[in-house]
Order: structure tokens, then sequence, then C-alpha cells
């Protein structure tokens, strides 16, 4: 019984690394793996998040507009997006800049350098060319096209 939410809860204690991590839920019906698994795509969600304000920059915003900021954010996510896409359709995975051990998955900062290296590339500039005298910037352009 937990005083705080007025009812039972359920603790599965999950040892990760080194340490014994406690995970609560008040939904009875889960068993041990749904909770574990619930845990793990909540992780997934938070680093996302992480991945969203502090990578693409979204709480970097100079904007006191509330449309502005939506604006601001909406095209945060639609670049996070369009990363995760490009990482979804590679052949190979990105090599792990930091390899943390018993982990094969690659971050949101792998995936970066990766397009990074291929914009970098002749092949790229051979399919989207750079104009003469650009009205824009032609990768956000060539993104917004993407995108479209």
């Amino acid at each position: 019984m937990l005083p705080s939410l007025k009812g039972m809860v359920r603790i599965v204690w999950v040892y990760r690394r080194s340490q014994w991590v406690a995970l609560f839920t008040t939904d009875h019906s889960l068993t041990v793996v749904d909770i574990v698994q619930l845990y793990a795509a909540r992780w997934k969600i938070k680093a996302s998040f992480k991945e969203l304000k502090q990578e693409i920059g979204s709480r970097c915003s100079q904007t006191r507009n509330a449309h502005a900021v939506t604006n601001h954010i909406n095209f945060c996510m639609m670049a996070m997006s369009l990363v995760w896409i490009y990482a979804a359709m590679l052949a190979n995975m990105p090599q792990r800049r930091h390899a943390i051990k018993g982990h094969d998955s690659f971050a949101f900062s792998d995936v970066r350098r990766t397009i990074a290296e291929a914009i970098l590339s002749e092949d790229f500039a051979r399919v989207f060319t750079v104009p003469q005298n650009p009205v824009r910037k032609w990768l956000t352009t060539a993104l917004l096209n993407l995108a479209a």
C-alpha cells in the first residue's frame, strides 16, 4: 500500500548491472515481463526527449510568440524524425562512437555523424546540387522537400 497513491502498488525488483532497481505499477494485471518492457519503452521515450532538447536544440528557441515556439518544436521533431528514418533505411548500422559493452545499438549522435559524412561526400553533391545564389539554406530546403 502506497499512501501517496492511496492504493495498492506492485513492486518488481530488477537487477541491472551492479544494483537493484525497483519498478512500481498500480496495474496488477501486468506480468513481470510486461512491466519491464513498459519501463524500457518509457526510458526510450525519455531519451528521445533528451535528444530533442540537447542534440536538435529545441530548448534554445529565442521566440516569444506561442505560434513561433510551436513551429520551432514541430521543425525540431521533423528533423529528428528524418534522422531516424534515414537511420532505418541504412544498409549497415552506424559505428558506435562510444561503444558500451553489451549494447549493439547506436545513438542519435552516431546517426548524425553518419549524415554529416554523407553530406560531405561527392555522391550527395551530385544528388542535391547547391545553387550558386541560394535564397535559403540549401540543406534546409532539401530536408523540407524530403519531408513533403
